[in-house]
């Protein structure tokens, strides 16, 4: 069924639901000082409106190509329904994309699935990560490894992913705060440094790749202040063993409302960021990129700036490809998710460097989730 008839069929459904009578039920909020506890939160929160599970990382072929890769899954509670008896209620709704950095094409290649949760062919389980929706899944075993398989009509991926480190919980111990109101939050934590293997399939031929990942696992019911219109966010896997996280949340003048972030040293060592302790500076003219289908224009080389107990610190972001704008409509936004090389200014000749992902939204129009 083509996407646009299954987005007119969700809308045909909540208006069903509110049409028999079935009443919007409370959601769950966000608190400070409720501990991560896992493996239970690597799985669902359906008392929550909304979370992600956020895989992106770099592979490598053997000839040694660098490519790129996302694999995110949101489920959402619409907040109507759950009084109804019918299985047909869209209680919660399940949608995910994937997507591939190649340079050699020019542009991401996407794909993506959306369906209401039930019948077996759209689920997100409780207690440990176990999501299915249709034929693509991301499932987490007894040893810690995620294994991730989707399929679009330009390529495939068939993955699994090691842990290598201690999840990093980010904000005040997973309670991290987007912005000036505490119930403008999220309970998040992130898995950098996951150890990549698998297949990725392209034209039908299966190519062996290897590379580094990182998952952010994040969940809300009220995230943002009605003034934000985006964020920009990037999580970089540091060469050293570390991992940098940042992201500023903007207003309809580009001004930031809330900012946060951390940095992670090889040893362990968390240093949690504020709204002081982080810059995302606008770059010059010249470092925009434009998108030719859409108009919108991003911020795609840029620097970001960290204040840390030796001063403040600074490291240029160079995109893998300046064309990385994700096109989800009309399920999803639109918005700039692109591979990223990372380099510390002022760091020695070999060291200081990284590779992640930038995250920019709200370029277009604001983001509304």
């Amino acid at each position: 069924m083509p996407t646009l008839n299954l987005s007119r069929f969700f809308l045909g459904l909540l208006l069903c639901c509110a049409a028999l009578g079935a009443w919007a039920q409370p959601m769950a909020q966000v608190r400070p000082g409720v501990a991560i506890t896992l493996p239970r939160d690597h799985g669902a929160h359906p008392d929550f409106r909304t979370e992600w599970w956020y895989l992106t990382g770099w592979l490598q072929t053997p000839q040694g190509e660098d490519l790129a890769f996302q694999v995110t899954f949101f489920r959402s509670r619409p907040g109507v329904g759950t009084a109804n008896p019918s299985q047909f209620a869209p209680r919660q709704i399940l949608f995910a994309h994937a997507a591939l950095t190649d340079p050699a094409v020019g542009h991401l290649l996407h794909g993506q699935r959306v369906a209401r949760a039930g019948f077996g062919l759209a689920q997100a389980a409780q207690g440990d990560t176990d999501i299915v929706l249709d034929d693509w899944r991301l499932q987490r075993d007894a040893s810690g490894r995620f294994t991730t398989r989707v399929a679009t009509a330009d390529f495939a991926l068939d993955l699994a992913l090691d842990p290598t480190q201690p999840a990093l919980l980010q904000g005040q111990a997973g309670f991290s705060q987007k912005g000036p109101q505490p119930e403008q939050a999220s309970h998040y934590f992130s898995l950098p440094h996951l150890r990549v293997s698998g297949t990725l399939t392209r034209e039908g031929k299966p190519i062996a790749v290897t590379g580094q990942a990182w998952l952010d696992r994040e969940w809300s019911s009220t995230l943002l202040d009605p003034r934000a219109v985006g964020w920009d966010w990037v999580g970089v896997n540091l060469d050293d063993g570390g991992a940098l996280t940042a992201f500023v949340v903007r207003d309809a003048k580009g001004q930031p409302l809330w900012a946060g972030g951390s940095l992670r040293s090889a040893r362990g060592d968390l240093r949690v960021l504020g709204p002081q302790d982080v810059r995302l500076p606008a770059p010059a003219p010249a470092q925009w990129w434009r998108s030719p289908r859409t108009g919108a224009a991003y911020p795609v080389q840029r620097s970001v700036e960290l204040r840390t107990a030796q001063g403040w610190r600074s490291w240029t972001l160079q995109p893998l490809m300046p064309d990385s704008e994700l096109d989800s409509r009309p399920a999803g936004p639109v918005y700039w998710e692109g591979a990223v090389r990372a380099q510390e200014q002022g760091a020695a000749s070999g060291t200081g460097g990284g590779k992640g992902f930038l995250e920019l939204t709200g370029y277009l129009a604001p983001l509304k989730l």
